[in-house]
């Protein structure tokens, strides 16, 4: 594996020596490109910073298009019929998915991808638009939804398009999480690549001192500011129904829990700190298809447990099919960032997509172009 992961040293460095050299080239839509990622894979809680972000900037008047790949998401057995400001259909070479247009929700989770159909959902008066090439993508998104602003989910990586802001997420619990490149660790890139991060979030902080994290980023990038923030619970709600719970109704409640994410214990535990008693606990691989066998069954087993309620992750809601019939309720963890250090540097992102300066565009775009 050591030897793999040099191998793959040398690709990201090629790879990035292409775009750096001007070999290969860049595209420029015209408009802000604001990238969201992270330098490993999984778990830095990129949905939840993308969804704050769209909603700040939709708030302050923006037109946001979020751009994604749709991961694990399936083909469409035809493409998406739609027509130009004429009245001309688009060539479906020139369609990616639109999941939403930010007034309606045109696609599922299934062929939108779990994080792209939770946004789309979440998120009115926003774009939501799937495809591997962002550039088609952005370029869509900008001619025939109206946007001004494009958001790239898990964008650090994707240097076809322009970025005129890279903001990187790192986990405060696991930074670098085995320090090892893929395929022997959990790294996209060395540590040093943080050099191209315009601001920085440390994610999931818990209230212990990040001064040895931060002094180590300062090694590679002095000049980021960086925004301290945890992921926390904010109510419960039904998966169906969509009805509201506060966070107290968990209290000394009898749950079964179920979720197909990388690390079910953070979920489990989350759910006990808020006094549930979770007793059963079903666990599927990553982004897990469930069916409706494996809710009935599990519900099943929650029946003979005389279980309160049955408790899953928002990702995993959106793939939950209907049961025939639901014995015990189903609600999801509904999950918000919230800034603990930095929310005056978090203003001034905003107000430097809503406000931009065309010199400022330019010097960052330069800037990015250099530092690749």
């Amino acid at each position: 594996m050591r030897a793999l992961s040099g191998v793959f040293r040398v690709i990201v460095w090629i790879r990035l020596w292409r775009y750096r050299s001007g070999w290969k080239r860049q595209h420029h839509l015209g408009i802000q490109v604001i990238a969201i990622g992270n330098i490993t894979v999984g778990g830095t809680g990129k949905t939840p910073v993308v969804e704050l972000l769209a909603r700040s900037l939709r708030d302050r008047g923006r037109s946001v298009a979020i751009l994604s790949r749709g991961y694990k998401s399936k083909k469409l057995d035809k493409p998406q019929a739609w027509k130009n400001a004429n009245g001309k259909a688009v060539p479906s070479i020139l369609m990616p998915k639109v999941v939403s247009t930010g007034k309606a929700l045109l696609l599922d989770s299934k062929f939108a991808g779990d994080e792209p159909f939770m946004l789309a959902r979440n998120l009115d008066g926003v774009s939501v638009v799937v495809d591997k090439n962002r550039v088609k993508g952005g370029l869509f998104a900008v001619k025939h939804l109206g946007a001004d602003t494009l958001l790239l989910d898990d964008g650090m990586q994707y240097l076809d398009l322009a970025h005129a802001l890279d903001i990187v997420l790192i986990d405060a619990g696991s930074p670098f999480g085995t320090e090892a490149l893929l395929p022997r660790g959990t790294l996209r890139e060395p540590p040093k690549n943080l050099r191209r991060a315009s601001y920085i979030l440390l994610t999931k902080c818990n209230g212990v001192s990040n001064e040895k994290l931060i002094k180590r980023i300062r090694r590679y990038n002095r000049t980021a500011e960086i925004i301290e923030c945890t992921h926390g619970p904010i109510h419960l709600e039904n998966v169906f129904t969509r009805e509201q719970q506060p966070l107290e109704f968990l209290n000394e409640k009898w749950v079964g829990a179920i979720s197909a994410i990388a690390v079910p214990e953070a979920f489990e535990g989350a759910l006990e700190k808020l006094g549930a008693r979770v007793e059963i606990r079903r666990r599927f691989s990553d982004h897990h298809r469930f069916t409706r066998r494996d809710v009935e069954r599990f519900m099943q087993r929650c029946v003979e447990r005389d279980m309160d309620m049955i408790v899953t992750t928002e990702k995993d809601a959106v793939r939950f099919p209907t049961p025939g019939s639901i014995d015990v309720p189903i609600y999801f963890l509904r999950i918000e960032v919230k800034i603990l250090q930095g929310q005056e540097i978090w203003n001034d992102i905003i107000d430097r997509v809503c406000n931009p300066k065309p010199a400022f565009e330019g010097v960052l775009r330069n800037r990015h172009a250099y530092r690749i």
